[in-house]
């Protein structure tokens, strides 16, 4: 062989087949009727968005495949309730003695009269525990760390945001983030949810770790949180047709000119992001009624707040 010369490279049939379909993947959507070839797929890839590693060649595709998504996943309730197997909050404080069962039969009585609040709040009202005392029995319940110091002051342009909705509505922040390890602690005041921090690691790419703080010294932080970050979230609330949901986070997806769509149940909470090239991400969040998630039929929904 001629010094300097290269044997040419020479495409299989099959070879070639397998380059264009990686280089312009199939619609995700199986009836799409604008497939087209494998060439002019990869002249057309540019218009396609993605979802959950899947390719969507138009709008309407996205739109039926989302409706079929969320058909099959109905919104959830909170998952902050004490399971039957942990040890009754009362109960952590009597046996620490910093509680006396006179005090918590009255705490107990106080909570049946009115019908309504939690007995640890109860306990506080009557002035028989202190906050920190409580945080720390709740601790115990979810075998997770107390936030002693305060919330610290997170650097917000250092981690992707979560929308100010699910903060307030699950009652938690992100207060420390290692980027080393990609791990993202996020403090809690009235238990923890883990559908919602699996969801933060879905959508984020982040590894979670919970902690419990005092519910003044989350609020305190969430007030910090919301001065500091410029929020352009988009809300609606009162959804309940599922049809609905697809049309409206397909038509944000086209306005934002998207390139991938993340989508993620939390509660009665749907969050979703738009990822886009060389511009800010925005987070949509659509809340179904109390209705709703109980199957019962409700007025149209409502837009409580809009980037757009």
């Amino acid at each position: 062989m001629i010094s300097g010369l290269r044997p040419r490279f020479r495409w299989s049939s099959a070879g070639l087949h397998d380059f264009m379909r990686k280089l312009a993947p199939p619609c995700g959507y199986g009836p799409c009727g604008h497939a087209g070839s494998l060439w002019q797929r990869a002249r057309w890839r540019s218009r396609g968005v993605r979802m959950k590693g899947v390719r969507y060649c138009q709008t309407e595709c996205l739109e039926l495949a989302l409706a079929e998504i969320l058909a099959r996943a109905r919104p959830a309730p909170h998952r902050s309730a004490i399971s039957s197997h942990r040890i009754p909050l009362g109960l952590l404080l009597l046996s620490r003695q910093q509680l006396t069962a006179a005090q918590l039969r009255s705490a107990l009585k106080a909570q049946r009269t009115a019908g309504c609040g939690k007995i640890g709040a109860w306990l506080q009202e009557l002035g028989f525990v202190t906050e920190p005392q409580v945080t720390a029995a709740l601790a115990r319940q979810w075998c997770c760390p107390v936030l002693l110091t305060g919330t610290p002051a997170i650097a917000v342009s250092r981690i992707a945001t979560i929308p100010a909705l699910l903060l307030e509505s699950f009652q938690m922040m992100p207060v420390e983030f290692t980027e080393a390890t990609g791990t993202l602690l996020v403090a809690f005041s009235e238990g923890i949810d883990y559908t919602v921090l699996y969801a933060i690691e879905q959508m984020l790419g982040y590894r979670t770790e919970a902690c419990l703080a005092c519910p003044s010294t989350l609020r305190e932080g969430l007030r910090t949180l919301a001065s500091q970050r410029n929020s352009s979230d988009i809300v609606f609330d009162g959804m309940e047709d599922t049809a609905e949901c697809a049309r409206i986070i397909s038509s944000y997806s086209a306005k934002l000119e998207a390139v991938e769509v993340r989508v993620a149940r939390c509660g009665a909470h749907l969050w979703v992001r738009f990822e886009r090239l060389r511009q800010e991400t925005v987070n949509l969040v659509l809340t179904a009624s109390r209705e709703a998630a109980s199957g019962r039929h409700i007025s149209p929904p409502k837009v409580l707040a809009s980037a757009m």
